[in-house]
């Protein structure tokens, strides 16, 4: 498992410091309302990062660093507490079988075994109970946040409409095709490194040609088989006018409707047919149909919303309390 797929795994963990000297005596270093946050608490939370501090800053700013990450831990401990406080309040518990289950979850997610789970946690420094009881916070966090603020996220379909208008349309003074090609070139070569024959570059855009038309995804088709540069972006070569098309492209567009596929045509360099996204003489072209994208820009503007919400909730119970950092 990678380093990166391990920290997403992680999701909130904010890792635990360099080794602390056994005769240190544990202390208070911050109050939270009625609770306390020790430095023993901020030593175990902040560890992985000040040991990563410790190997790769330079000595004149090492001091500097870890009081940093120190701050840093400590309001990430104070969010905690708080969360915990309002948690109490609402008497709303996290059951062992519930971390259980959201364990398991994340190892089948991340296809790996509870082996290599407590393998990569001893790499990072975390024993298995700490993640377990990071692990219940974050659902402790997802039932508060349930209850305080997802239920009030209410995203308008004006929103969404005006979030498809500034990202998904773009304004053409003439009108325009908004199109998506697929190619082979005259100098491809095939797995071994052979030059195509001309033959066998009508084979294959032949055989793409049919896939396509058979309803295969055009911008995936396009990233596999393509041999024009385009390709990489799924045969998007966005919006053209009439005007400023090549003779051979404007004979297969002209009278596609939106998702249809062109006849195969030859080109200077090879074989290429095409399919448009949108068309309008007006002054709007849409580059991907509102349905289609409709609920991914709900989800995206229901997360963006409901962080904000969040951020807003906790700064209030933050005001509320009684904080000090000694």
């Amino acid at each position: 498992m990678t380093g990166k797929k391990f920290v997403f795994l992680l999701l909130f963990v904010f890792c635990t410091p360099y080794t602390v000297p056994a005769e240190l005596v544990d202390r208070s270093v911050a109050i939270v309302n009625n609770d306390i946050i020790t430095l023993s608490e901020v030593n175990e939370l902040g560890q992985p990062l000040f040991q990563k501090a410790a190997s790769e800053v330079p000595p004149e700013q090492l001091e500097e660093v870890m009081d940093q990450i120190r701050t840093s831990v400590i309001q990430k401990l104070i969010d905690k507490k708080l969360l915990l406080q309002e948690a109490g309040k609402m008497q709303i518990t996290i059951s062992e079988p519930e971390v259980d289950n959201a364990l398991q979850r994340i190892l089948l997610n991340n296809k790996i075994t509870r082996e290599q789970f407590v393998e990569e946690l001893k790499t990072i420094g975390m024993t298995e109970p700490l993640y377990r009881e990071d692990l219940k916070g974050q659902i402790l966090r997802s039932k508060l946040v349930n209850y305080e603020v997802r239920s009030k996220v209410i995203i308008p379909e004006e929103k969404i409409i005006d979030y498809y208008d500034l990202h998904y349309t773009e304004q053409v003074g003439e009108g325009g095709y908004y199109i998506l090609q697929i190619g082979t070139s005259r100098n491809a070569t095939d797995a071994s490194g052979k030059k195509l024959s001309q033959e066998k570059s009508k084979e294959k855009i032949a055989k793409v040609h049919g896939l396509a038309q058979h309803g295969g995804n055009f911008k995936e088709l396009a990233r596999q088989y393509s041999d024009l540069p385009s390709a990489k972006d799924g045969g998007d070569i966005g919006i053209f006018q009439v005007k400023e098309m090549a003779p051979f492209m404007r004979n297969a567009i002209i009278g596609l409707k939106p998702g249809q596929i062109s006849k195969i045509v030859e080109t200077p360099s090879g074989y290429q047919f095409f399919s448009i996204l949108s068309s309008q003489e007006g002054q709007i072209i849409t580059k991907v149909p509102y349905e289609s994208v409709k609920e991914e820009i709900r989800e995206k503007l229901y997360q963006q919303e409901m962080q904000l919400l969040y951020k807003n909730w906790i700064e209030g119970i933050r005001d509320k309390a009684y904080l000090k950092i000694l």
